[in-house]
C-alpha cells in the first residue's frame, strides 16, 4: 500500500499545518478546517471567519499561527 501524499486527503494534519508556510492561501486553509473553498470565500465577504485572514489587493491570505490557534481549541 502507498501512503498517500497531503495534497489527495481531503483534512491534513495537524502536525502537517504547523510545518506551513506563516500564511496560506484560502483553498489550503479551507481544506484543514473540512470545508470549501467557496464557503471559506463567503465566510471572509461576511467577516465571520473564526481565524485571521489579510487581504492583500482582491487577494487573501489566512494567517497559518491563527488558523492552528482555532483548530487546537476545537
Amino acid at each position: 500500500m502507498t501512503r498517500l501524499d497531503t495534497h489527495d486527503r481531503a483534512h491534513p494534519t495537524l502536525a502537517e499545518i504547523r510545518s506551513w508556510a506563516a500564511t496560506v492561501d484560502v483553498a489550503r486553509a479551507a481544506s484543514a478546517v473540512g470545508i470549501s473553498k467557496s464557503h471559506l470565500y463567503e465566510l471572509i465577504k461576511r467577516g465571520n471567519v473564526p481565524f485571521r485572514v489579510v487581504a492583500f489587493g482582491n487577494r487573501y491570505r489566512v494567517i497559518t499561527a491563527s488558523l492552528i490557534a482555532y483548530l487546537e481549541e476545537a
